[in-house]
């Protein structure tokens, strides 16, 4: 790799002669300058010339090459091509073929059900071969090299897009932000809540690198099929953001609206009981969906259950829906697990829980986690009956978002 300045030098040295220099002689200049450089030297000139890799090696080729193998004109002298001359471009030859090549690879033609290559990965060599079934004859290297000029890319998905933006969205943040605010000026517990990405159990590759003695990385299945008798980890996290306290629970079973609720009843007798000694309420946020989704009815059944059981009300507020990255357990807790075990095949279930129990942060993050090997049957119907029981006060703003359940059924 040349250094910069050097590149700036053969630059400002190739604009002074350009005007002096027909296309044999700029080509042996450039090849000149690529021998005194050395190693890297072609790179170095094709950048600071922007002239092409191919002439420049043709230039070495004639510079290496004895007098007598030099082409000559009639005269006598170095044969110079005249302006215009050599082959024409593809697309001079074929007027059609860049609209061909743009049409095919346009983000608008995903969406067009006849596009040829709709349910197709487009490679160059792909779209070289569509492109010469439509009459357009082109090579998978002429493909790259037109898509490169027109400024297109290799380029993998991007997660930026969050569906549609709910009109009382910012409203519902403020709402949530404000109802923080409150529960720890008062020193009541407000927890964030969710269930982290299902993980298989047993020798499986796990994303991310690890130190390990070289050449020698841990071996691991070559395919995810999951194993019956491990199963998957469930983890469902708490976590207490007036202490920067987490709690995980690790299921076998399901994830279940009753799962969700017994672990926040767990972590609050492990870890919420002993740092909230005077709690009489309880602030709960979870995202819109999933086994806690503001639409659940077995959710709300569940928190009534949990209610009774801590014997103070619990006021729960949902983030919007589309919003679940900006749930507070997500990079204040998950993305600290997951950089704690990247790399590791989770061999066992013990291993998932004592992996979690170690991550540490800087700041002083404390997680604690255990096994939960209840049974949570998926496909359970709550009645309106049933529902109608649930001792829940709707919110004024938003209801559907922000309520209230007491202990106590209604009757």
């Amino acid at each position: 790799m040349q250094d910069v300045t050097v590149i700036a030098q053969i630059a400002r040295q190739f604009r002074r002669l350009e005007p002096e220099l027909n296309e044999r002689t700029r080509r042996l200049w450039a090849a000149r300058e690529a021998l005194e450089l050395g190693y890297g030297g072609i790179s170095a000139v094709a950048t600071a010339t922007g002239l092409a890799y191919g002439s420049i090696r043709a230039g070495l080729a004639q510079l290496k090459a004895p007098p007598r193998a030099q082409a000559k004109s009639a005269a006598g002298a170095p044969r110079i091509r005249r302006p215009g001359g050599g082959r024409k471009a593809c697309t001079q030859k074929d007027a059609q073929l860049l609209g061909a090549l743009l049409a095919l690879v346009e983000p608008g033609a995903r969406g067009d059900p006849q596009s040829p290559l709709q349910w197709t990965l487009k490679s160059t060599r792909v779209l070289a071969r569509e492109l010469t079934r439509q009459q357009h004859p082109v090579s998978h290297t002429t493909v790259a090299a037109l898509l490169e000029a027109a400024q297109f890319s290799l380029q993998a998905n991007r997660k930026t897009r969050e569906g549609g933006l709910h009109p009382e969205r910012n409203a519902q943040f403020e709402h949530i932000n404000a109802k923080v605010l409150e529960f720890l000026r008062r020193q009541q517990p407000a927890i964030s809540v969710d269930t982290k990405k299902k993980e298989l159990v047993g020798d499986f590759k796990n994303a991310g690198r690890e130190y390990r003695p070289k050449g020698q990385p841990e071996p691991v299945r070559v395919h995810d099929f999951i194993d019956k008798e491990l199963g998957k980890a469930i983890p469902y996290g708490v976590y207490d953001l007036c202490h920067n306290q987490g709690w995980v629970s690790v299921g076998i079973d399901h994830d279940t609206a009753p799962f969700a609720a017994n672990t926040i009843a767990r972590w609050w007798r492990e870890m919420g009981a002993a740092r909230f000694p005077k709690a009489k309420e309880l602030l709960i946020m979870a995202d819109g969906g999933g086994s806690n989704s503001s639409r659940n009815r077995l959710w709300k059944v569940a928190l009534q259950g949990l209610a009774d059981e801590l014997e103070f009300s619990l006021t729960v507020c949902h983030f919007p829906p589309g919003t679940s990255k900006w749930n507070k357990i997500e990079h204040r807790l998950f993305s600290f697990i997951t950089q704690n075990w990247r790399g590791k095949p989770l061999l066992s279930r013990q291993a998932v829980v004592e992996l979690i129990s170690s991550t540490k942060t800087q700041t002083g993050l404390v997680v604690r986690a255990a096994l939960d090997t209840g049974t949570y049957p998926t496909g359970l119907k709550v009645s309106d009956e049933e529902l109608a029981r649930v001792n829940i006060t709707p919110d004024t703003f938003h209801g559907e978002w922000n309520y209230c359940v007491r202990p106590g059924l209604k009757k």
